[in-house]
């Protein structure tokens, strides 16, 4: 089919849905089709069109509308109407979320997951730092770990001299406060960057390792208890195609959005996250854990991180900062037990 006649089709397919009444949303993802990302989308997807009797439906695009740092974008400016991206793909923008991103917070992405929900809902600066977007849920994935290509990594000085990828977001400067040469870079350049040996490793949970196809290109696993760092991200729709949808239609997305959303994508990486492991150590991966003189020395690094971001969320109206990151800590061991 030509690309006019595909077009003219498409446009026919869309004029029959507004006929029939059927509201369509574009959705996009930049992760491949087969992604758990992708697939936790195109769940909610079917969720949604089942609850509203297909009065709601997706249109899922087969390509991205935007490369992952220009997806906040893209939906806010109307390019597609529902899509996720990882708030670190544009440093400096988004503030507040660092609380989910530092070390040691938790070995589940649902237990996580739930949790952010929970502090974005009742926390408004959170939500002023995503203006333009609905926001459906917040997440993260499971618990950050170091892979590389030369050689096994327990201790401090074995990070150095060798140069990892890094997806953004507090990553980068726990990276950097460890001494690690880190680059800022998407997760789907992953494979071309380690298979070239423009980089050494890459800081990733388990199930990337899978997804991103590397699982036999790393051959070396750092593991730290509750993770050496998480990545926030969020999921979202264009404010103002949700401004347009009748009242019944915001509330059958409201249902399926929040914790409901949130626990969906965490459930999904934690899922995900166990079958990555058992196919990494099929391929011979060898996995050794922190050292406690490494965990320590994590500890004592990002002290200072800490401290820097409890002034920022004084500087954004957050009134006791500290607590609210205590709190953050205890909901996920409360959920983990």
């Amino acid at each position: 089919m030509s690309a006019r006649l595909l077009f003219v089709a498409t446009l026919a397919a869309f004029g029959a849905c507004a006929a029939s009444g059927q509201t369509v949303l574009t959705v996009s993802s930049w992760t491949p089709p087969g992604h758990m990302l992708s697939l936790t989308q195109k769940d909610w997807c079917d969720q949604l069109e089942q609850k509203s009797a297909g009065k709601l439906k997706c249109n899922i695009l087969p390509r991205a509308v935007s490369a992952p740092p220009g997806t906040f974008d893209a939906v806010r400016n109307g390019l597609a109407d529902v899509s996720f991206t990882v708030h670190g793909y544009t440093p400096g923008r988004f503030t507040l979320i660092a609380l989910t991103e530092f070390p040691f917070l938790g070995n589940s992405a649902e237990a996580m997951s739930l949790a952010y929900q929970q502090v974005f809902d009742r926390t408004p600066a959170m939500k002023d730092e995503h203006r333009g977007v609905k926001v459906l849920a917040v997440f993260t994935h499971g618990p950050g770990m170091v892979f590389n290509t030369k050689r096994p990594i327990t201790k401090l000085e074995e990070l150095q001299g060798l140069k990892f990828r890094v997806g953004g977001g507090m990553v980068n400067d726990i990276g950097k406060a460890l001494g690690m040469n880190v680059t800022l870079k998407p997760s789907i350049e992953n494979y071309e960057l380690l298979t070239t040996g423009v980089m050494d490793g890459t800081l990733f949970p388990p199930e990337s390792i899978e997804a991103f196809k590397i699982d036999k290109v790393v051959r070396y696993g750092t593991t730290f208890p509750g993770g050496l760092y998480n990545t926030s991200f969020v999921f979202m729709m264009n404010q103002a195609r949700y401004d347009k949808l009748s009242a019944d239609e915001k509330k059958i997305v409201d249902s399926l959005s929040g914790e409901h959303a949130a626990r969906l994508f965490g459930r999904g990486w934690d899922r995900v996250d166990r079958r990555a492991m058992a196919l990494m150590q099929a391929s011979g991966v060898q996995f050794s854990p922190a050292d406690p003189s490494l965990i320590q020395a994590v500890k004592d690094r990002v002290a200072p991180l800490e401290a820097q971001w409890v002034q920022a969320a004084q500087a954004k109206g957050i009134a006791d900062p500290k607590k609210l990151l205590a709190d953050y800590r205890a909901d996920i061991s409360r959920r983990e037990k």
